[in-house]
């Protein structure tokens, strides 16, 4: 790889995929991180939390992103599908992919991005879908 390619190179959306089958040959000590019994129950309450607002959500996606902003938001948090299988199951790149997700750098200042999209109409409404443990 010569020095340019190193020069572009983001670590920020690296992503690695690991099957489920290959994590149950780990304790859960061994794992990434490790939950106790506290840390589990506030996760299960924050989910709670997160399936009470989606169908505000699924319907504010309606609204403010575009078809195809939505069908990759879903594939990407609903079928837990990475960017590189997205882009593979639409015939799109995957930098495509990221860039429907999360936006692109444009005279240094991130435009578009149906998350960001999201999280705009979210706020001008007054729901609050990112909340503390």
């Amino acid at each position: 790889m010569g020095d340019d390619a190193m020069a572009k190179f983001n670590p920020d959306f690296w992503e690695i995929t690991i099957w489920a089958e290959s994590w149950r040959g780990f304790s859960t000590q061994d794992r990434i991180w490790h939950e106790d019994a506290d840390d589990l129950a506030a996760r299960h309450e924050r989910l709670e939390r997160v399936r009470a607002l989606l169908p505000q959500l699924e319907a504010l996606a309606d609204q403010v992103l575009t078809p195809r902003q939505r069908e990759i938001l879903k594939l990407h948090y609903f079928a837990q599908l990475n960017q590189r299988q997205i882009a593979q199951k639409l015939g799109i790149t995957q930098q495509a992919v990221s860039e429907h997700l999360y936006g692109k750098l444009r005279n240094g200042k991130t435009v578009g991005g149906a998350i960001r999209k999201l999280r705009k109409a979210c706020d001008r409404r007054g729901i609050q879908f990112v909340m503390e443990a």
